[in-house]
């Protein structure tokens, strides 16, 4: 989401795995307290019957029956021993750094405010989700602000699976943002229309990536009648300060676009942003792949624009990018890419068999 920030999932006895009880020691401690154990003196003395209470009788002469006892029950399952104690429930995912930093998704967020605002204002609830937005709430506090000037009726809610997280994000709270505990499952009421998972699955092998993405699309509200609208995940990767940034934008249809978004100024050439794809392209970068050859592509418009440099970084991005959208499906246009962007539809660059 922002940041990275999935803990460790808890074990069964809901202690986080590797912590204190993880071998399952303290799940019973309350149930056999006070059982007698033996010593070395041999087994504890067995406690006398108070009188009247009921207990097994012995048949006449006080023998057993030939044949020896009958059959044990089988012991009780942990939970049935457990009474009604809730089973801690497991959200889905696994720990990443949690690293973050102020203002590290503007470039992200201004983006989803551009394309996706509009429908966030028709919603009639509208609810964005920040997955996974690490150590401190700082992206979900940019968040609702950067879409409440586009949709003043939005409402943020922050999702992080470590509870230490939780707990220190939500006094942070306010109108229109709340922090709950959950992963992929997102456990929110209702459909999101927006969910922005920044930095999350960098730490995942690419061949989850997609049970992820079908996961959390499902989850999204749904298209309108005519296959458009409905929700947006937005799932990508950036630096630590936020320069160079590339996602992907998914919908409930499956995914549509990818973005690449750079500061100019520091920019040395647009191939730089190689190291920022998503997990779904990042090991793609290599000769005979969709991605690669667009970044070669992109290198060379962006030479043979030097010429613009002397008008500075941003007029030199624009010739570039017009000059590579004869080539390439170009979804955008100059009012995007003076903010050092450029779209391009998914199924160019969809990774090859």
């Amino acid at each position: 989401m922002g940041a990275e920030g999935f803990p460790l999932c808890p074990n069964v006895t809901g202690d986080v795995t590797g912590g204190p009880g993880a071998t399952g020691d303290g799940l019973f401690r309350g149930v056999l307290r006070g059982r007698p154990r033996s010593g070395r003196g041999g087994p504890a003395p067995r406690a006398a019957r108070t009188p009247g209470r009921p207990g097994r009788e012995r048949p006449p002469g006080g023998r057993r029956p030939a044949g020896g006892p009958g059959p044990r029950a089988a012991p009780p399952p942990p939970a049935a021993i457990l009474g009604t104690m809730p089973t801690p429930s497991r959200p889905v995912g696994t720990a990443t750094r949690g690293t973050t930093n102020p203002n590290r998704l503007r470039r992200m967020d201004r983006w989803i405010a551009a394309v996706h605002g509009a429908a966030l204002r028709r919603a009639e609830h509208p609810l964005a989700v920040d997955l996974g937005y690490g150590h401190a709430p700082w992206t979900a506090v940019e968040l609702l602000a950067r879409l409440r000037t586009v949709a003043p009726a939005v409402e943020v809610t922050g999702v992080e699976i470590d509870p230490a997280r939780v707990a220190a994000a939500r006094p942070h709270a306010r109108e229109g943002l709340t922090f709950v505990r959950g992963g992929f499952e997102l456990p929110v009421p209702g459909r999101p229309h927006l969910v922005r998972a920044a930095n999350v699955l960098r730490q995942y092998d690419e061949d989850e990536v997609r049970a992820v993405w079908e996961r959390l699309t499902a989850r999204l509200a749904p298209s309108g009648p005519d296959g458009l609208g409905g929700g947006l995940l937005v799932e990508g990767t950036c630096d630590e300060v936020g320069r160079r940034h590339v996602w992907v934008a998914l919908g409930p249809d499956g995914p549509r676009t990818v973005t690449f978004a750079t500061r100019l100024g520091s920019l040395g050439r647009p191939s730089d942003l190689a190291e920022r794809l998503p997990k779904a392209l990042i090991h793609r970068n290599v000769p005979g792949e969709p991605v690669h050859a667009f970044l070669r592509d992109f290198d060379r418009a962006w030479a043979a624009a030097a010429p613009y440099a002397s008008y500075g970084a941003r007029q030199r991005w624009q010739r570039a990018v017009r000059d590579l959208a004869t080539d390439w499906p170009v979804l955008d246009g100059p009012a995007r890419w003076r903010q050092g962007e450029v779209t391009v539809a998914w199924g160019a660059l969809a990774p090859g068999r």
